[in-house]
């Protein structure tokens, strides 16, 4: 694959330390969440993810939307994403993409299907992450 684009972040001391990008235009402070035992006193590597991974199916499916010639202004995707025990001595994570179009419920549904297939987020974690969608209120 030929890359478009590519960035840097580099973490300096895990869950309880900074992250920041190469250019800089992301610095931030990380300590673990309360409910693993640390202060929630800054952002967590969990919280990251969910907002990339949003922002990533939002666009995902305003660009199928445009490809199919369907007039669509918003795409609002809450991403919520959990870690946990794997049962193997090691950590896995769940996700959880509620989203919300302002089209007919089978057109809705047709594009969100395509943007799974689309989003490079969801493409990067099929078959690895347990990833539920629902769309106007409907599981898919």
């Amino acid at each position: 694959m030929t890359s478009i684009y590519k960035t840097q972040a580099t973490a300096l001391a895990g869950r309880n330390g900074q992250v920041k990008t190469d250019d800089g235009i992301l610095s931030l402070e990380l300590s673990y969440p309360k409910e693993m035992g640390g202060t929630g006193a800054a952002t967590n590597p969990e919280q990251l993810f969910a907002a990339g991974y949003a922002a990533c199916f939002s666009n995902a499916i305003l660009h199928v939307a445009r490809e199919s010639k369907v007039a669509l202004q918003a795409a609002p995707v809450t991403s919520e994403v959990g870690i946990g025990p794997n049962g193997s001595g090691g950590f896995a994570l769940t996700v959880s993409l509620t989203v919300n179009l302002d089209l007919p419920r089978e057109q809705s549904l047709e594009l969100v299907r395509v943007a799974h297939q689309v989003c490079p987020y969801s493409n990067a974690v099929r078959g690895n992450i347990d990833v539920q969608i629902s769309v106007n209120g409907q599981l898919i």
